[in-house]
């Protein structure tokens, strides 16, 4: 286990003075389970369940009062009703969707109790029982694949924890960070392949561990849908989903399918409720409030960028160029940076916008825009001082927005630039690696 950003918000939400219970949502595989076992030791008791195993759903599917339920909970695990110090754990959720209605009662009959559930498919589970979810009566948390910041916590090297915490970073520390963002965003943050590389540093042995991920996701597919066809679908567009992430695409034929337009986006769909794809449709506007265009084709991005690289096949050649942005297109830094943007706050399910010309046939394209105090910021990713910035100097001219954000591989710098048309603007160069901490130096750089 290695430290994850979400437990200092399981430690805020166990000290809340009004305390609800805890929904952690998040892909399968991207350590809710561990992260909840690793909090649960500060306990006396973990009243663990599984909801996949047959032996804890029966519990839960029972026709029990809330509180027969809640003595059962209590008599399978041995414990007694009035010790203080305990945790309940619901895993897999989704599993007994009456599950989910009970954890009002949780709230409001017995809210000295600590309760935490986890899933990967409950948006599924939401729509199915909207007449008894327990809207206002829980509180949720997501949970991504490891992030930047995580990556280096789990190295253990103390030095580049701080030199990265630094803001701004120091200068000594920018070639190692930037070669250490490098590995991290070709092998990937499922906790699972980041744990057996800093264990070995053998890129060697990670291929099987993608391989299983892939599969049991693919296994999974199966409990996401209704029928045969459906199956297949979904398991077409898990495989083919690594070639196509960080593209803008059709539902119609995707992934040089024969499926219809129809199929490929209920299927898509699905994964986009399971958290292993995000559809990223695009701003066409600079003014809040912010409504994605769903008449654009969106931009899809896939759960881990390492799964990205590996079955894209092009995760051996990553390790033998000096940026990242040089290579299929600009995809893979687009693409890490859209997942660290999504990961950077676990209380908000975030899904990252980008910014097109409203215009037919326009061409100008925002890799990013995001929120800042009262405006909506254009960021460009860049191979630094040498790529062109067409698209955010269109932006600039046509929101006024008097700052900007260039991802590239140079150190933090703040400049004043202008617009071929000479609208002035202040330009803020942070390396990749930072984008995880865009807000801070948003700050850090125009108060």
């Amino acid at each position: 286990m290695f430290y994850r950003s979400i437990q200092k918000c399981l430690a805020e939400w166990l000290n809340k003075p009004n305390r609800k219970p805890l929904v952690i949502r998040g892909a399968r595989q991207v350590g809710k389970t561990t992260v909840v076992k690793e909090f649960s030791r500060q306990f006396d008791h973990l009243l663990y369940f599984n909801l996949e195993k047959r032996e804890d759903r029966e519990i839960f599917e029972q026709d029990f009062s809330f509180g027969d339920l809640l003595k059962a909970l209590f008599f399978v695990r041995d414990v007694h009703l009035q010790e203080s110090s305990l945790l309940i754990c619901i895993d897999e959720i989704q599993n007994v969707p009456g599950a989910m209605a009970c954890l009002r009662y949780f709230y409001e009959e017995v809210p000295h109790i600590p309760v935490i559930a986890s899933g990967s498919l409950l948006d599924a589970v939401i729509d199915h029982y909207k007449g008894s979810f327990p809207v206002g009566r829980i509180e949720f948390l997501y949970m991504h694949p490891v992030t930047f910041s995580e990556y280096l916590n789990a190295s253990g090297n103390e030095q580049h924890i701080a030199a990265f915490n630094a803001i701004p970073i120091p200068a000594y520390a920018h070639q190692m960070l930037l070669s250490q963002f490098h590995t991290y965003a070709t092998i990937g943050g499922m906790p699972e392949i980041v744990h057996a590389f800093i264990t070995t540093s053998d890129k060697s042995i990670l291929g099987s561990i993608y391989e299983g991920l892939t599969a049991s996701y693919i296994d999974d597919a199966a409990k996401y849908c209704s029928g045969r066809t459906m199956f297949q679908v979904l398991r077409h567009i898990l495989e083919t989903s690594p070639m196509e992430a960080g593209k803008r695409i059709t539902f119609q034929g995707f992934g040089n399918s024969a499926y219809r337009s129809r199929e490929v986006g209920e299927a898509l769909r699905i994964l986009e409720r399971a958290m292993i794809i995000q559809l990223l449709y695009p701003v066409t506007t600079h003014e809040f409030p912010l409504l994605p265009n769903k008449r654009k084709s969106p931009r899809l991005q896939f759960l881990d960028a390492g799964l990205m690289t590996y079955f894209s096949g092009i995760q051996k050649s990553l390790l033998t160029v000096s940026d990242l942005n040089a290579v299929y297109r600009g995809r893979i830094t687009e693409h890490i940076v859209g997942q660290e943007l999504s990961a950077a706050d676990p209380k908000r399910k975030t899904s990252p916008l980008f910014w097109v010309r409203k215009q037919r046939g326009a061409k100008a394209e925002l890799d990013f825009v995001v929120p800042y105090q009262n405006l909506l910021v254009p960021i460009e990713v860049k191979s630094g001082k040498t790529g062109t910035l067409k698209s955010l100097h269109q932006y600039i001219s046509m929101s006024r927005c008097p700052i900007a954000v260039r991802l590239c591989t140079h150190m933090p710098a703040v400049h004043q630039a202008k617009t071929p048309d000479g609208i002035p603007f202040t330009l803020l160069d942070l390396p990749y690696y930072l984008s995880g901490k865009l807000e801070a130096y948003l700050l850090w750089a125009f108060g």
